[in-house]
């Protein structure tokens, strides 16, 4: 049967601001506490999308989270009005307001780990939302982002869903970890686990500035959880020199697709992981797989973290090429703009490549790659699940045209307070519902 490869994009939240959160990233630590423009990292986001759909990939949408979590800052001892709640908060906890208040869903490469259900045992499609315990305002998601996800794929017989990993041994990044290589969509594969510490070994070597945020026995038991054969999964430790060096995900320092993998030659601790994913992939796929490795010495972990280069996405396209959707900070990294030009002109299947301005989402260190959520659907499960959020020509003009209306230019710091931020929001979201067809997906709507 065959299948395709969706992305799912995650739409930018009317609350996009920087407030530094994210501990390990830089430009997220960088740009803390500045002036954040929504409106603009909405339309940023959007633009990707139509790119995306108009080189032939198929894309959706994923509805942001509801922010301010009003629910949150009463758990955490304020009462009264919203209004009251969201000035004491202000007043006395800006971190936890600011926390309470991220658009970080956006990022839906942390929404979950999907299998695809030529990778399962019981044939279906596996979600496994990220419990994301290592930072507190993404600990926040994981309840919204199951709810949302059974709501899109809501056909037992197609989609298995199971519940966010439970504690803070299991701690669950998501897709930013996971990396799917497959001779076709359609075809078995082999699944890569990345994680960056084992809470039961402390033999390991571990990053000693910032923390590592996936465990492998997370990593494992999603494995499991998703039926995977024995074969299918490797598990594989991140070096932690490059997450001391700001790689705080898989996904900022390697990129796969189908039978290619786009890697950095400091992406792991063994120095043997390269081959043993090329062994691994030739033994359960049958063919060769295609390794693209940057050197460390011409291309530094400092340029791969300002540029963003393995953030890219790629995609295959309509011709049988691949492209690479590369944040614009790559084509003003010359270290990172020498290997791409070096790639497209090698013996390989990327032959193009697109800068894409989403410098918004970039300045809280989330590039192209960390903005979308793959999952590969067999032509019967593409029809199962909810049509409404498949971007159409349509739908585009009127995300943009409700983004215009709803989200705010500039938004400070202290504009966090502002109760009509809230019923901004709230009003924004309640709208979008209705053009993607969800139905009561929010608390408020309830």
């Amino acid at each position: 049967m065959a299948a395709v490869e969706v992305n799912f994009d995650g739409l930018v939240g009317p609350t996009h601001n920087y407030a530094g959160l994210a501990i390990g990233n830089l430009a997220s630590q960088r740009y803390g506490q500045s002036v954040s423009f929504p409106k603009a990292a909405a339309l940023e986001g959007l633009a990707k999308m139509k790119l995306l759909a108009d080189l032939g990939v198929r894309q959706a949408v994923l509805p942001p989270q509801e922010r301010p979590d009003m629910d949150t800052l009463r758990q955490l001892g304020f009462s009264g009005s919203d209004a009251r709640v969201l000035e004491s908060a202000g007043k006395t906890e800006p971190i936890r307001l600011a926390a309470c208040s991220s658009a970080s869903s956006m990022w839906a490469a942390n929404a979950a780990t999907v299998s695809p259900s030529a990778d399962t045992t019981d044939g279906r499609v596996h979600f496994t939302p990220a419990n994301l315990t290592s930072q507190f305002h993404r600990s926040l998601e994981a309840p919204a982002t199951a709810a949302m996800l059974r709501a899109i794929f809501s056909d037992s017989e197609c989609f298995a869903h199971h519940p966010p990993l439970a504690g803070v041994q299991f701690g669950d990044e998501g897709a930013a970890n996971h990396t799917r290589l497959a001779t076709a969509f359609d075809s078995p594969g082999i699944e890569l686990f990345v994680y960056g510490r084992q809470t039961s070994d402390s033999s390991r070597s571990v990053p000693t500035k910032y923390p590592a945020r996936q465990t492998r026995e997370a990593s494992v038991a999603v494995a499991g959880l998703h039926q995977l054969e024995e074969r299918a999964a490797l598990f594989l430790q991140q070096n932690p020199a490059a997450i001391d060096a700001g790689v705080f995900h898989n996904d900022v320092i390697s990129v796969g697709h189908l039978n290619v993998l786009l890697v950095h030659q400091l992406a792991f601790a063994d120095p043997s992981a390269i081959s043993q994913i090329r062994e691994r992939f030739l033994r359960h796929c049958g063919e060769e797989l295609i390794v693209i490795s940057a050197n460390a010495q011409q291309f530094p972990l400092a340029d791969v973290v300002r540029s963003y280069l393995f953030n890219s996405q790629l995609v295959s396209l309509p011709n049988g090429s691949m492209s690479l959707i590369a944040p614009a900070e790559c084509a003003e990294c010359e270290p990172a703009r020498r290997f791409i030009d070096e790639t497209i002109a090698g013996e390989n299947p990327i032959r193009s490549v697109h800068y894409i301005d989403v410098r918004q989402s970039m300045r809280n260190g989330g590039g192209p790659a960390c903005l979308r959520l793959r999952v590969t659907l067999t032509d019967r499960e593409l029809a199962r699940t909810h049509a409404g959020i498949f971007l159409t020509p349509r739908l585009y003009d009127d995300l943009v045209d409700w983004v215009h209306r709803h989200y705010r230019d500039q938004l400070a710091p202290d504009d966090l307070a502002d109760p009509l931020l809230l019923e901004e929001s709230r009003r924004a979201l309640d709208e979008l519902t209705q053009l993607l067809r969800l139905g009561p997906l929010y608390r408020f709507q309830r």
